[in-house]
């Protein structure tokens, strides 16, 4: 098989979905014959170039990150590009990956459901949606704590090689936790605590230019 993979994060070659990417592909080419193809959907000016990559594909994965429970303006670009291969014999068949930061899967949820849907209308064989939380924290998080989430995306990616589908069981065991237990709601709510903002976020805001402007409420009356 060969899958064609659209990376539809803003970051492109600098994104968490495409460190997780590559884990899914390293376990999908280990079997002989099986081979990748990569495009990046903020290259905005190749629409053209991959609306033609996707009615030439064998199969398909579209990756993307998932930003307050909304996918990224290049990804709604692409699918509305994809309109004119609506219902086409021979469309390929089709695979998703939703990641984010929050880290229950129910925030992708319904997601998943649109992205099923999608599928349907476009006319593809649907194939599965790998869903993963806390996966903006991958690029900054040290080896020790990433080996077993990467084992585990690449076996997803040689069992999806093997047969063209997802493995639901894989996917609901990378999924998780699906929803965190209301009693440890005290324990995990820290996005006040003083250190944490220093340690991450304002120096995320720093580095952007908005640290000055962290209060502001420009739609407030």
């Amino acid at each position: 098989m060969k899958l064609t993979v659209f990376n539809g994060s803003p970051r492109g070659k600098e994104s968490s979905t495409k460190i997780l990417v590559e884990q899914l592909l390293a376990g999908f080419e280990s079997l002989e014959g099986n081979s990748s193809e990569l495009f990046y959907l903020n290259r905005v000016g190749e629409v053209e170039q991959f609306r033609q990559a996707f009615s030439e594909a064998e199969a398909v994965l579209l990756a993307f990150p998932l930003y307050t429970d909304a996918m990224p303006g290049i990804v709604k670009a692409f699918i509305e590009a994809l309109e004119p291969l609506c219902g086409r014999e021979g469309n390929p068949l089709i695979s998703f990956m939703v990641q984010s930061g929050f880290p229950e899967a129910t925030h992708s949820r319904h997601v998943e459901q649109y992205l099923e849907k999608l599928a349907d209308r476009l006319g593809c064989a649907y194939a599965g949606t790998i869903v993963k939380g806390n996966g903006g924290s991958v690029s900054v998080m040290p080896p020790q704590m990433t080996r077993g989430l990467f084992e585990a995306f690449r076996q997803v990616g040689e069992s999806f090689g093997r047969t063209g589908q997802f493995d639901r069981a894989m996917l609901a065991k990378l999924a998780r936790p699906e929803r965190y237990p209301r009693w440890l709601a005290p324990l995990i709510t820290v996005k006040d605590l003083p250190f944490i903002n220093l340690l991450y976020w304002d120096n995320e805001l720093r580095k952007t230019g908005g640290y000055k402007r962290r209060f502001a409420r420009p739609y407030a009356e």
